[in-house]
């Protein structure tokens, strides 16, 4: 009896290690930081960040099994570090699906998920096994907690009354961050479309159609079709914006934007992207379609990875991007839009947002061009695509 007691000890022993070690030396092979030590910023750029409003529309933190409220010395966005960034609106995005084998070229959506293996590693309950709308639900409840728990660091917004009362509080001095969630990809539906009132009623506020796979609603920009919307992808667009949900067309075919143009009646986001013009990676649309979703009103957050930036993250390359979008598309139309967290490398993580202020006035960019970007065009979107209350 004693051999099977010590067999018992020993798996739980290798499974307790597993759930506590397996976790961060996943993420921290994903989450990559490789810029310097410490951004030297000067004094003026350090001033005017410290005014600003500051916004971005994409980041995958909640996939990671790290509580948000604290300061970790890996991955790139937590409470305290947003606030260090003077970060006053940021968008969690959910994964719930990625193929593996990953690329920006050609992903089958029968490949093996890698989100699988995170979930089971990072001891997600069994109700995530297997669906992909509990794993969005999930990461929507471990954001709403980190926040419940320190509510002076963040408050979870859902309506244009939530954003105001977390503007007036920054306005007080306060350095709450406004909290949103949405999904990477609507394969988090698993077909359904009554889940998409599930996700609202969760909060989340943003959704995206498709990932790096073809899905229900239509073809991916990393997928094998190209094709475009479905009519099953026809209807979840009419219920999200029927519920005002911002529409986000990351990652979508270029069939899927074009169809998605010709039906809405709301603007929409890219929210985390390149400018093709600026880097002709099969990750960013073509500049034309980029122009229609812009006169549509739309917003368009340009990142820092090198998908997005054809292997140039350094600060100066970003800023030079957001000029090329707004050349292309207009002041109005340009925002941030990082991928943290999203399994990519950076040079610069959100508590140095103020690099890009700096990088800006180098380029000569005016005081206006930079509060647009870094966050008014954000929080203007907001406040007129969320719901009133």
């Amino acid at each position: 009896m004693k051999w099977i007691w010590r067999s018992l000890l020993l798996l739980v022993v290798l499974a307790v290690g597993v759930r506590i070690f397996v976790p961060p030396m996943i993420e921290k092979s994903l989450n990559r930081y490789v810029g310097p030590q410490q951004w030297q910023i000067s004094e003026r750029a350090q001033k005017l960040h410290d005014t600003l409003v500051v916004g971005d529309w994409h980041s995958d933190s909640t996939t990671w099994d790290r509580d948000l409220s604290q300061e970790a010395n890996y991955g790139h966005v937590d409470f305290p570090r947003l606030q260090a960034g003077n970060v006053a609106m940021q968008m969690f995005t959910t994964v719930t699906k990625s193929p593996a084998g990953q690329n920006y070229h050609r992903n089958s959506a029968d490949a093996r998920d890698n989100i699988t293996m995170v979930v089971l590693a990072q001891g997600w309950p069994p109700r995530t096994w297997n669906s992909l709308t509990e794993r969005a639900l999930y990461q929507a409840e471990r954001l709403n907690k980190a926040i419940v728990k320190n509510p002076e660091q963040a408050m979870f917004v859902r309506t244009v009354a939530d954003l105001d009362q977390v503007m007036a509080k920054r306005k007080q001095g306060h350095k709450t961050i406004a909290a949103l969630i949405g999904t990477e990809g609507s394969h988090a539906l698993d077909g359904q479309l009554s889940n998409v009132g599930r996700l609202y009623d969760a909060g989340f506020r943003m959704m995206s159609l498709q990932h790096f796979f073809d899905n229900k609603l239509g073809g991916s920009l990393h997928g094998t079709s190209g094709a475009g919307l479905t009519e099953f992808g026809r209807q979840v667009v009419a219920e999200i914006e029927r519920r005002k949900i911002i529409l986000d067309l990351s990652h979508s075919s270029e069939q899927v934007v074009r169809d998605v143009l010709a039906i809405a009646t709301r603007p929409m986001v890219v929210s985390h992207t390149g400018l093709h013009g600026h880097c002709k990676g099969p990750r960013n649309i073509s500049d034309k379609l980029m122009q229609s979703i812009a006169a549509k009103g739309g917003l368009i957050g340009v990142g820092y990875w090198d998908g997005a930036l054809c292997g140039d993250e350094s600060p100066k390359n970003v800023v030079k991007a957001i000029r090329y979008g707004i050349d292309l598309v207009g002041l109005e139309h340009i925002a941030l839009g990082s991928d943290y967290d999203g399994a990519v490398a950076v040079q610069f993580d959100t508590a140095d947002l103020a690099v890009l202020t700096d990088e800006m006035l180098k380029a000569e960019f005016s005081e206006a061009e930079i509060r647009a970007v870094m966050g008014e065009n954000m929080l203007r979107f907001l406040r007129e695509n969320l719901p009133a209350e």
